[in-house]
């Protein structure tokens, strides 16, 4: 199946079960996932293991949660390229976040084995997993509530555990403002006010990962945007590592 195809039967999948949560969200999700990289590229890469708990901080209205099942249910229709890894099949997700209107919507669209809850990560309990995603959402805390999010991630995955997230790179000049300028207007336009960012360069992020004991492999995740976002792959227990 080519890439074109197979990406826009994942959207249209993974985006369906939005109409029982209103116009908004159906178009809300089919935008997410057609224009952000992060979604492809971690079936692409084959990132999380088949059985995992995963626990989704800053889940949204469960786009990560949706993307999954509709990769499962493509694959057991015969409709996956035969040179790619079997998509995962979670044992659970559990999606935590701040805006209590995401989580209605995640809830009316997406069943078991997803659940989704309102709550700040600096004070949620995590819980036992195996994979932990944080997308684009640690610089919306200040520098010591990321640290602390940072350690409980760190105690809350099993020993083999996956630390997938994408930060903004401080240090890429232009590219990282224009970034947080787009960010301020898609907040905006979506009747939210974003908080004071705080924000590190990409060293200073793969620096505190490593002093919890992770290794840490990185790879631009921009798309087609010449924007200054990169994702950050941390493992326990792993190999050193190097670009992906």
């Amino acid at each position: 199946m080519p890439t074109k195809t197979l990406r826009k039967h994942l959207i249209d999948h993974a985006s369906e079960p939005y109409r029982r949560a209103g116009r908004f969200a159906y178009h809300f999700a089919r935008g997410k996932l057609g224009g952000d990289p992060m979604f492809f590229a971690l079936l692409a890469r084959n990132l999380i293991p088949d059985r995992a708990r995963i626990l989704d901080l800053g889940c949204g209205q469960g786009l990560l949660a949706a993307w999954l099942f509709a990769a499962r249910t493509l694959f057991e229709m015969g409709e996956w390229p035969r040179s790619w890894a079997t998509p995962p099949q979670p044992v659970e997700i559990r999606g935590i976040d701040l805006l209590a209107s995401d989580v209605r919507r995640a809830q009316t669209a997406l069943a078991a084995p997803a659940r989704f809850e309102q709550g700040d990560m600096r004070y949620a309990g995590f819980g036992q997993a195996d994979v932990v995603v944080i997308m684009d959402v640690l610089h919306y805390v200040d520098p010591a509530a990321q640290d602390d999010v940072l350690r409980r991630v760190r105690a809350a995955l099993a020993p083999e555990g996956l630390l997938l997230t994408r930060v903004g790179d401080a240090g890429a000049g232009f590219a990282f403002r224009l970034s947080n300028w787009v960010d301020r207007t898609v907040a905006f336009f979506r009747g939210t006010r974003l908080p004071p960012l705080h924000c590190r360069p990409l060293r200073d992020w793969v620096a505190a990962l490593e002093s919890l004991g992770f290794k840490v492999e990185t790879a631009p995740m921009n798309g087609d945007l010449p924007f200054a976002n990169v994702m950050l792959v941390a493992r326990l227990g792993a190999a050193d590592g190097s670009a992906i």
